[in-house]
């Protein structure tokens, strides 16, 4: 049998024609150089942890978006990938003193493998019915964690995860200088994220959201590339969760309970669900009003995050990031029908003047 072709409902860059290849290359291109930019000056403009804590959570949202902007599939159970990692991190780096990036390697590795029977009982189901399945599991994994005192220190978490790497002290005393090692942890699971969806493979999950029965009458095994999405979601939830351990130092039960699945998905759908770099800027914003209502001493946090979540909801409903890549898309196609006007209005006058008239 010979490989199904896919849909047609999918766009692919090479049906463009060179004009607008080149036009959409020179778009990724500069936002691709605004969003390096802002990662290199985020610690000089902000407190250096708090930056890291971005990152994290920016790669974290990242995940999710793989799951629900390309997938269809909301998962209430994140959480579990995110902490699982984030104590495993913490009990390698404690026991075993590695340096922190194969920690988070250790991490990534525990929960994509944890990933895999959860996400086999899992994506059999859709709608809501996956997101309690999901939730389920992230509860199991809280148990676990709360009841297994002697590993994961119950209530009282692990303290005084170490950050070692390969011996530079700048790395592992100077919370600014550490920053940057992680951003290169973040920004290579950013880049696979973003290789994952523009590949053959990420093509196929957005067929799947779109039309999951016109993608199996096709040929495409829908569960399988579920469960493959879900997997690999996990490993950069993971990594997330690694890099967030060490830049704290330690882990929290809090890590793995359900409000850490809902935070994350209020940050993918603030910053746009589907556009993978959303998640980022919905990260920022709910990470710095935190930080700022937490430091100037208001307990409400979860008021001022609900009332964001429902504005964005009500009046961008493609998220922040969605609604201004939609806009910018409105006015460039105004702008090349205006130009198309242009030159037929100048080609009538030239004939015109051709025919003597």
């Amino acid at each position: 049998m010979t490989n199904p072709t896919l849909p047609t409902a999918v766009p692919s860059d090479l049906s463009l024609d060179p004009v607008a290849a080149r036009g959409r290359l020179v778009r990724r291109l500069v936002l691709l150089g605004i969003g390096v930019l802002a990662a290199l000056v985020l610690p000089l403009v902000i407190y250096p942890p708090v930056a890291s804590d971005i990152l994290a959570w920016a790669l974290f949202a990242l995940s999710v978006d793989l799951l629900l902007g390309f997938t269809g599939l909301l998962s209430f159970g994140h959480a579990a990938f995110w902490g699982g990692s984030a104590y495993v991190t913490g009990i390698i780096a404690i026991r075993l003193g590695v340096p922190f990036p194969v920690a988070i390697l250790g991490g990534m590795i525990f929960a994509m493998a944890i990933a895999v029977p959860i996400g086999y009982l899992s994506v059999r189901r859709s709608g809501i019915y996956f997101a309690m399945v999901t939730l389920a599991f992230a509860q199991m994994i809280y148990f676990v964690a709360n009841q297994w005192l002697d590993v994961t220190g119950g209530e009282n978490g692990l303290q005084g995860v170490p950050v070692s790497f390969f011996g530079i002290s700048a790395v592992e005393t100077d919370s600014f200088t550490f920053y940057y090692a992680a951003l290169v942890l973040i920004v290579i699971g950013m880049v696979a994220g973003w290789r994952i969806v523009h590949s053959p493979f990420g093509r196929v999950l957005t067929a799947i959201r779109d039309n999951s029965a016109r993608a199996r009458a096709l040929g495409y095994d829908v569960e399988r590339y579920k469960l493959i999405a879900f997997v690999l979601s996990a490993g950069l939830a993971g990594l997330a969760g690694g890099v967030f351990t060490i830049s704290h130092g330690f882990v929290s039960l809090q890590e793995v309970d359900w409000p850490t699945s809902g935070k994350v998905v209020l940050m993918t759908v603030i910053g746009g669900i589907g556009t993978l770099w959303g998640g980022a800027i919905g990260a920022a914003v709910i990470v710095l009003l935190e930080d700022q209502l937490s430091s100037s001493g208001f307990e409400g946090t979860g008021i001022i995050t609900g009332a964001i979540f429902i504005i964005v909801v009500l009046l961008f409903r493609r998220g922040i990031w969605g609604t201004a890549q939609n806009g910018f898309d409105r006015i460039r196609r105004a702008l090349a029908v205006r130009a198309q006007r242009k030159r037929n209005g100048d080609s009538a006058v030239a004939t015109r003047i051709d025919d003597g008239s």
